[in-house]
């Protein structure tokens, strides 16, 4: 699970962006990412309240799982039955764009949402080599997220 897990967020990190020109191509593109969880109303309250993901259909109907909308044609599963939550390192993360940095950062003060930089300052950011700058948290099952501000 954990190596099917890290080629999924592998290829979201790669081609989320670039679904569109991936179809056009032929080759592939990121449909969805499964994320295997212990708690599902912890991790749906997360990826709706704070990352304010949009919740979208799904075709189980078991009570299992929820789906997320990601991007224009991307989605995020959450999948309930993890036996427990353990910690994951930070190099394996979801990572998500919005425009305005200061204003998530801001949204998740206000909902007291723990965040910081790359290297674990709390309430900072990190800037990459190409000026990005991005934060990480951890959902409730420690996966980690990063939330950036790349144009792309």
């Amino acid at each position: 699970m954990k190596k099917t897990l890290c080629s999924g967020l592998v290829g979201l990190s790669i081609a989320l962006s670039s679904a569109g020109t991936a179809l056009a191509q032929n080759t592939p593109a990121v449909s969805h990412v499964a994320l295997y969880v212990f708690d599902l109303q912890k991790s749906v309250d997360f990826y709706g309240k704070v990352l304010e993901l949009q919740q979208i259909p799904e075709p189980f109907k078991d009570g299992r799982h929820v789906w997320f909308r990601m991007g224009p044609h991307s989605q995020l599963h959450i999948i309930q039955g993890a036996a427990k939550v353990e910690p994951h390192d930070k190099n394996m993360h979801l990572a998500f764009s919005v425009k305005d940095l200061k204003k998530f950062t801001a949204h998740l003060d206000h909902l007291a949402t723990p965040y910081g930089s790359w290297a674990g300052l709390s309430k900072e950011s990190t800037a990459r080599p190409d000026g990005v700058k991005q934060v990480y948290l951890q959902d409730p099952d420690n996966f980690w997220v990063e939330v950036n501000d790349d144009p792309f």
